[in-house]
């Protein structure tokens, strides 16, 4: 896979490797989802351009606790955290906004960024140019080596010359599978060299209300962020999704333990999705199921870090009990 010209300056680099690989990987999962018998299309193509800034809204909307309890536990814990990187890459899996980074970079024993090199991995390179440049500008001494890449595929793309402390904020690994989730934390227990850390945001198993709610905002900003993903297919694969059709669907599935996000028809419908030769039918009330968010119990997330070759170091939480930062590190060498 060939990377095109890196954007480079004295402190800030670019390195793109989704140009080469982004057009054939939409295709065969958008093909493999809408053929399905229940449709899907993977939740990672919410975030073009406009779905990152809907993204960033919804971070901050009084129903989505998670953004909000999240920092809670970085400012309280941040210094604790950061303690022991002297030196090295804080590594960040699906970075989009940089509220977070920034408390624990102000945490760091030094200042204005120095001896830090922050490592952004995205798929929105629009997204990932304005928050690295932001911080640019805020530490003087900080230095960006910014990738746009699909972190579940190009782990092996992100430098190994410095100590690292990789993060996966929010409740990204939630939006896995359980064995999506134990093949991506196998990847990186392997990853994992002596001295490296790896922090992982998990939502807590909670009221049902609270959890629901997070996901059916009254302003109806997380109903434009899952539409988005159509808007999306449309342009990408030349298809003509006619979004109005489809309604915003979310809901805890207690049985699995998660939050589902689907597309709902209002009525049946056709679409063509020219790039693909395809035309997809839908009756009315079928559904495209376009994320999971899984919540966890300390029990489980303590069997999947453990089936994964990982050991918990250290365990953050909030009062309420309601999101975990934990500290992870390879099981054995």
């Amino acid at each position: 896979m060939e990377n095109r010209e890196p954007c480079k300056s004295s402190r800030f680099e670019i390195r793109n490797y989704l140009t080469s690989s982004f057009y054939k990987e939409i295709s065969t999962d958008v093909l493999t989802g809408l053929t399905a018998d229940q449709k899907f299309i993977p939740s990672k193509y919410f975030y073009d351009e406009r779905g990152s800034k809907l993204y960033e809204l919804i971070c901050k909307l009084p129903e989505y606790y998670l953004t909000r309890t999240d920092l809670s536990i970085l400012e309280e814990k941040g210094g604790t955290i950061m303690e022991p990187f002297e030196k090295g890459d804080l590594v960040e899996l699906g970075s989009g906004a940089n509220w977070k980074i920034r408390t624990l970079i102000d945490a760091a024993n030094e200042p204005h960024g120095a001896n830090l090199r922050y490592v952004p991995v995205d798929v929105s390179e629009s997204a990932l140019v304005a928050a690295s440049e932001d911080l640019i500008n805020k530490y003087p001494k900080l230095r960006v080596l910014g990738i746009v890449a699909d972190f579940t595929r190009h782990l092996d793309r992100i430098p190994n010359e410095f100590p690292k402390l990789t993060i996966l904020f929010g409740s990204t690994i939630g939006n896995f599978s359980e064995v999506e989730s134990q093949e991506f934390l196998r990847t990186v227990a392997n990853s994992i060299k002596p001295g490296d850390r790896f922090l992982i945001g998990l939502d807590m198993i909670k009221e049902k209300n609270v959890m629901e709610a997070a996901y059916n905002d009254a302003q109806g900003v997380t109903s434009a962020f899952n539409r988005n993903i159509l808007h999306i297919i449309n342009r990408e694969l030349n298809a003509n999704f006619d979004i109005s059709v489809f309604d915003h669907v979310a809901f805890f599935n207690g049985e699995e333990e998660q939050v589902e996000m689907h597309l709902q028809a209002k009525h049946r419908t056709a679409v063509e999705i020219k790039n693909l030769n395809l035309s997809v039918e839908f009756e009315k009330g079928e559904t495209i199921h376009t994320e999971i968010s899984r919540k966890f119990s300390k029990e489980s997330a303590m069997k999947m870090f453990s089936r994964a070759g990982l050991t918990v170091a250290r365990w953050f939480t909030d009062p309420k009990g309601w999101f975990s930062l934990v500290e992870v590190v390879r099981s054995r060498f």
